[in-house]
């Protein structure tokens, strides 16, 4: 079936809707008039004309023509770079229709482009993920992996799989030979562990990927009026939250983000911790602490000598994140007691003074922030695991290749063994769709998160 949708978004200057399928050009060549029978236009090649609609002329367009299987879906395709206009793209897309083509759904482009071979499923994600990059670090994640990187990464980890695979499979031909060996089991056990560190590398590396896509969760705690407030508009630039001398304002959490360093950060604003009887605000504190379990980093405001009982319970509740101190109102004290907290306890822990409505130090603690998320500097070489799909297929193929590691340790027999390795082979297979037969229900849970048009 011939497809067709809008690829851009409506109301701009220029819209193009594209089509795909065995039907492109004859389905074409009824509503456009050029200089020329669409059916004989060469393959990539631009051409102006007309979409008409009987005598009525919709649009003057250009279109482009893509033949299998040189285009993006692998099928004869062409695009229509219409004006923008709602009207006029909702208009030629009833006349494409009328005349054979069917509205594509969501990601259908793409489905049809890994179906014909022109990519695998990791890279077929991809373009959801590069569509959806919202900076520097999300884009090269995106790149390499529609680059094929983490494709041809897999396929090396395969090779190596299938390999061991054959030597114990060969093994079990000739079991009949009781002295007759083809695969040392000491060599295997040290490939099976390199595959397995590398296997699990890159499951780890999807909490980094997982943060990078959704932003770096930073919590911003403390007690009340300590100015926490206004440290969120300060870092937004925009008067985000509401700024009250009243003491227990903030009764709710308030989420933004920015970008540091081509790196999103999800600053989380919360309701000031102190003891209090009100309700409302109870419920609210209590989000402060789900709020710190669940970030990445704490910034915890001070703008006084901390209790010990503060300091236990921000230790306590921290022990995992990143957590850096801020003594704010540097304006209004004095700098000896903005460089150091007298307990010992807090001698690792960064201390940056600042004045949060003035302004002062902003850039040094926005520094401190980057440097405590520990990224590594990403290039499009590297590859970072961000859809739960393919860390889901890599944690079982560790486990799988777990099994594989015990029986080889053990001397279980080769048959047992080489049924886990295949197990690994199709949990890597899995993640790329190649050599798989996929259920229509499992590319649907693909497809379906893409937007229409691509």
């Amino acid at each position: 079936m011939t497809i067709c949708a809008l690829a851009t978004a409506p109301g701009g200057a220029i819209g193009i809707i594209r089509i795909s399928g065995s039907r492109t050009f004859e389905i074409l060549s009824r509503v456009f008039r050029g200089s020329g029978d669409v059916q004989t236009f060469s393959a990539n090649t631009i051409h102006y004309g007309h979409i008409v609609s009987g005598a009525e002329i919709i649009d003057e367009v250009m279109v482009s023509i893509f033949k299998a299987p040189h285009s993006y879906t692998g099928e004869d395709s062409a695009e229509i770079s219409c004006h923008g206009s709602r009207y006029i793209l909702n208009k030629v897309i009833a006349l494409l229709i009328a005349n054979g083509c069917r509205q594509a759904g969501p990601g259908e482009f793409t489905q049809r482009a890994f179906l014909n071979g022109k990519m695998d499923l990791s890279q077929a994600e991809a373009v959801a993920d590069l569509i959806a990059s919202s900076n520097k670090a999300t884009h090269q994640i995106a790149m390499s992996q529609l680059r094929g990187h983490f494709s041809s990464e897999l396929s090396r980890l395969r090779e190596q799989l299938l390999k061991l695979t054959s030597l114990l499979e060969l093994e079990l031909d000739f079991s009949d030979h009781e002295d007759l060996e083809f695969a040392d089991r000491g060599e295997l056990l040290e490939i099976a562990n390199k595959i397995n560190n590398r296997i699990t590398t890159l499951a780890q590396s999807f909490e980094t990927g997982q943060a990078l896509k959704n932003g770096i969760p930073v919590a911003i705690v403390g007690r009340t009026n300590v100015g926490k407030s206004t440290l969120l508009n300060k870092l937004l630039r925009d008067d985000r939250a509401i700024v009250s001398s009243v003491h227990g304002t903030t009764r709710d959490t308030i989420e933004d983000t920015i970008d540091l360093n081509g790196i999103t950060f999800r600053f989380i604003d919360t309701a000031g911790i102190r003891q209090t009887t009100d309700e409302v605000e109870q419920i609210g504190i209590e989000r402060t602490y789900a709020a710190i379990e669940k970030a990445r980093i704490a910034l915890w405001i001070i703008d006084a000598e901390p209790t010990t009982e503060d300091i236990q319970e921000m230790l306590e509740r921290c022990k995992d994140k990143s957590l850096i101190i801020i003594r704010n109102k540097i304006d209004i004290i004095s700098a000896s007691e903005t460089s150091s907290i007298s307990d010992s306890r807090l001698k690792d822990i960064p201390i940056i003074g600042i004045s949060a409505k003035q302004g002062t130090n902003i850039d040094k603690l926005e520094q401190a922030i980057f440097e405590s998320a520990n990224i590594p500097e990403l290039s499009e070489q590297d590859i970072i695991v961000s859809s739960a799909r393919q860390y889901q297929s890599l944690v079982s193929a560790h486990e799988n290749l777990s099994r594989v590691l015990s029986g080889l340790e053990s001397g279980l027999s080769g048959d047992l063994v080489s049924e886990d390795l295949r197990l690994v082979l199709d949990d890597l297979a899995n993640i790329t769709g190649q050599g798989r037969i996929l259920t229509n229900e499992v590319l649907g849970n693909i497809f379906t998160h893409f937007c229409v048009g691509k």
